[in-house]
């Protein structure tokens, strides 16, 4: 489980929680079925209509990515593996990768592989590689935008709510208690457009955002080292050059390790 959104969303909900408290207003105010309904389902409508139903039919397992354990960075499990595989390649050739190559997990380091033990040209390699991470960037894309646009109706629809309780308030101009019941109900719709879309659905948006790129910048790292195979480089090389693509905390557990190796 991610602890940071988890985290995130507790005090977000605690910061509302110890914020009412010290207004003394009475947790019973957001007990209110109209303004649940006005923000919830009008939100689930206007990202329905939105978006078509084939992107809507990922919603779960967008959730799931979300609230899923921030993955561990495979790039310095990836240089190990790029420098192994230059040595085979350089002391056999390239077609004594295939064997090596069913060893992998990772399916796009593999269609790499396989791509230059076939005798393609680097060009051509990189620009497939290439068209897959721009798939897949298409593809994070629209899932995250689900949620950005979630955040965007949903503080709108506040408003709306907002409206519809003034609404009903000016009908009871003439009832003190009734007049003040409505209005206190026509803002709790605004503080549940406001909170969904600004400490959920936008930072949900984001958290998707910043998975995608992590992932594109291994697979970036893929198609430089699976090219740099091709070309024969020699395994220090590669990892030197790849090593561009790591952190500086990477570089030195990267480092460590192959002192500790040696």
């Amino acid at each position: 489980m991610d602890i940071a959104t988890v985290v995130g969303l507790v005090l977000g909900f605690l910061a509302v929680a110890l914020g009412m408290m010290a207004k003394h207003i009475s947790f019973g105010v957001l007990l209110n079925p109209a303004a649940s309904l006005i923000i919830f389902a009008g939100t689930i409508a206007a990202v329905t209509i939105a978006f078509p139903a084939q992107d809507l039919k990922n919603f779960p397992k967008l959730l799931k990515i979300i609230f899923g354990g921030a993955k561990k960075s495979g790039i310095p499990d990836l240089i190990k593996t790029f420098s192994k595989l230059s040595e085979v390649a350089r002391r056999d050739g390239l077609l004594a990768l295939e064997a090596k190559v069913n060893e992998l997990d990772d399916e796009f380091l593999k269609s790499g592989l396989m791509l230059a033990i076939d005798g393609q040209s680097a060009d051509f390699i990189r620009d497939v590689l290439n068209e897959e991470i721009d798939a897949m960037e298409e593809r994070h894309s629209i899932g995250a935008n689900i949620f950005t646009q979630a955040g965007t109706y949903a503080p709108t629809l506040g408003v709306l709510g907002a409206v519809l309780g003034l609404i009903a308030a000016l009908g009871n101009m003439d009832d003190t208690d009734a007049l003040g019941a409505a209005i206190a109900a026509a803002f709790v719709a605004t503080l549940f457009g406001i909170f969904t879309g600004y400490v959920m659905w936008h930072p949900f948006a984001n958290k998707l955002r910043m998975k995608s790129k992590a992932e594109v910048k291994e697979k970036r790292l893929v198609i430089e080292g699976v090219l740099s195979v091709l070309e024969g480089q020699p395994p220090r090389l590669i990892e030197q050059k790849l090593s561009a693509y790591l952190s500086s905390g990477e570089r030195q557990l990267l480092d460590k390790k192959e002192e500790g190796g040696n």
